[in-house]
Order: structure tokens, then C-alpha cells, then sequence
């Protein structure tokens, strides 16, 4: 058994999969196996993966149709034979020793999870810069020095990023919590995330910055094509683990004006071309709620701004209609700084997320 399984999903990946490997082969924590997983990739990716595979006995490589980079961090967990898992992008980095002390310090606090903070690299404009989200500075300032579950946090379990490349998992946790990727979507690791955090009864907050996130055209969650509609059926997945987990009632009017506040802003930042297909599916999707027998509790729970939102969808006749309305509701609002729907929020959305 290795101390550490980096599992890395990889996809067209040839522009920036060198550079990513190198992070991991040559960390100073030697004791690892690199499990990737082609996802499909019709570029060099796979031969570039074998190159390195035979040159370095941790490295193993899988080959998949493509089904998206859930089923690729899920077939890789199956191979994972490590003490603790680790999640590597393949277009990201991290820190050489990084490894090396999230072992440590997870093996001397005994938890289930470590998480830690990330750096954003704009690849275009070679600049790093931070972020609310990546730093959780609101998170790490509450829970401190202590180790702590969901049930410490409160609302402090929003402040906390879903992304698996900022948590040090042990393995034998993973694997007993059930907790898959959604596959064949986007936004997949937010499925992962609250299965982990509700099974987790142990988790530490590592205040240091490791890793760093590359911002890209190419990446999937910044590329603003077809696929982020996703988000529709990811926040449905979402509010659905919070029921599984009974945590539900607790969480939704969080949840309920969560779920607008994500698809509209997604909405905004689609590009033009998908912006109609976008319309249907959320049309789909908010009409089920006239008829469902909670659609009484989400009226009473979602702010003012959220039931516009939803007003807007159910009641347009057709995509130019709704268009004109979302130019009216949407873009003449006061412009907000960070976290806004195309930076221009209303001041009670920007509340809920405070």
C-alpha cells in the first residue's frame, strides 16, 4: 500500500498534462501511484500519458470512451490502493511538497478529510489572483484550530469550496461513504462533496495555500457552451442529498433560492448561441414545480428577486419573450462586486451568500 492515490482524470488535455504530472512525480512525498484516466481525448493526451507511464512505474493509465470527467474520477477510485486520495486536474498545479504535508497533518489529526486553500492563475493574462471562494478565509476563521463535522457549521457548510482538488481524503473513508462524481454532467464534484460532508465526522482545515487552479478557454467549467446546463440537473442532485441526508428542512430556503441564484447565473454566463436551449430545460424544469407538493414551501421560502426569476421562466411564452424580461429584471440591477449574477445581483441575493 502507497501513502497517497492522485487520481487525474484527463481530457484534450496535451497543452498543459506535462506540466500537471510533474507536480505530482515529483513531489517530495515519493510513496504514490498516479492513476489517470483518458476520458476520450482525441488529442495527444493518451500518448502522452503512455510516454510517461513507461517511464515511471506509479503511473498507471486507463482508457475510456468518453463520459465525462465524473466517470473518470470514479473508475480511477476503483484502482486506488493508497492510505489517502488525492484528486488532481489536469490543466491545474500544486506546491511540490504539498503532499507530503497533507499527510502529515492528516495522519496526526485522524480525520477523514483535510481541507486547504487554492491560488487562481488567469492563463491568458499570466496573472494569479485570489478569490473568495478558493481562499474560504469565512470558513477557516470559524472553525480554527479544531476538528470539526457538518454539525459544527451551520450555514458555514455554503462557505466551504466542493472542489475535491482542495481536500485530502482518506481513502478507506471514500470508499465507505459511497460517494460518486455525477457523470455525464458538469459540475459533477458538487455530488461527491455533500456525500463527503455528511459522512464526515472528522474533517481539518489546513490554512495554507497549495494549490493552483489554471483558468483557461478550453476548461469545462469556464468554456459557457451547451454543457452548463448541467447545473439545472446538479442543483435537483444537490437538493436531493440534502433530503438523503436529512439535512434537508433544515438548509431550504438556502437551498431553494440557491438553486435560482446558480441557474440564473449560469444563464448569464452561457454563451449566446446555447442561451436559447438553456431557456427550455430551466423552462422544463421550473413548470415541474408549479405541480409539485412542495411547491407551496418554495413560495414561502425563495426572496422576492428569486420568485421574479421564477415568474419570468414559467410565465414567457416563448425564449424572446423571456429575454426581454431578464434584460429588464436582470441587467438594470445595481451592480454588485463579488459573487454576482454577471456581477450585477440584487442586494437580497447577495445576502443569502454572506
Amino acid at each position: 500500500m502507497v501513502k497517497v492515490s492522485v487520481i487525474m482524470p484527463v481530457y484534450n488535455g496535451e497543452d498543459f498534462l506535462v506540466e500537471s504530472i510533474d507536480c505530482i512525480l515529483n513531489q517530495t512525498l515519493t510513496d504514490l501511484e498516479l492513476i489517470c484516466v483518458d476520458d476520450g481525448s482525441v488529442d495527444n493526451s493518451l500518448k502522452i500519458l503512455n510516454e510517461i507511464a513507461d517511464k515511471d512505474s506509479r503511473v498507471q493509465v486507463y482508457h475510456q470512451e468518453n463520459r465525462g470527467g465524473g466517470a473518470a474520477r470514479n473508475v480511477a477510485i476503483t484502482h486506488a490502493t493508497g492510505e489517502y486520495l488525492y484528486c488532481m486536474d489536469a490543466d491545474d498545479m500544486i506546491e511540490l511538497n504539498a503532499l507530503e504535508e497533507l499527510y502529515d497533518v492528516a495522519t496526526e489529526k485522524d480525520v477523514d478529510f483535510v481541507v486547504f486553500q487554492a491560488m487562481n492563475y488567469d492563463d491568458e493574462l499570466d496573472k494569479y489572483y485570489h478569490n473568495d471562494y478558493y481562499d474560504m478565509n469565512e470558513l477557516a476563521d470559524f472553525v480554527g484550530d479544531r476538528i470539526f463535522s457538518h454539525e459544527d457549521l451551520g450555514e458555514y457548510i455554503f462557505k466551504m469550496s466542493v472542489t475535491p482538488w482542495c481536500k485530502f481524503y482518506n481513502l478507506d473513508f471514500v470508499k465507505r461513504s459511497g460517494a460518486q462524481f455525477a457523470e455525464g454532467l458538469i459540475f459533477h464534484d458538487n455530488i461527491f462533496y455533500w456525500d463527503i460532508l455528511f459522512c464526515a465526522e472528522r474533517i481539518y482545515f489546513y490554512r495554507k495555500f497549495l494549490y493552483t487552479r489554471r483558468r483557461h478557454i478550453t476548461s469545462s467549467t469556464g468554456a459557457g457552451d451547451k454543457r452548463y446546463v448541467s447545473t439545472i440537473t446538479i442543483n435537483n442532485m444537490i437538493i436531493q442529498k440534502f433530503m438523503n441526508h436529512g439535512q434537508f428542512d433544515k438548509y431550504k430556503k438556502k437551498l431553494y433560492n440557491r438553486k435560482m441564484y446558480m441557474v440564473y447565473r449560469r444563464y448569464s454566463e452561457v454563451q449566446d448561441q446555447y442561451k436559447e436551449f438553456f431557456y427550455t430545460e430551466m423552462k422544463k424544469d421550473f413548470t415541474k414545480i408549479l405541480t409539485h407538493e412542495r411547491y407551496e414551501e418554495f413560495l414561502d421560502n425563495v426572496f422576492s428577486k428569486n420568485k421574479q426569476r421564477f415568474d419570468d421562466v414559467v410565465n414567457s411564452k416563448d425564449f424572446s419573450e423571456f429575454e426581454k424580461l431578464y434584460k429588464v429584471h436582470e441587467l438594470n440591477e445595481t451592480p454588485e462586486s463579488e459573487g454576482g449574477l454577471g456581477n450585477k445581483l440584487s442586494s437580497s441575493i447577495k445576502k443569502l451568500f454572506k
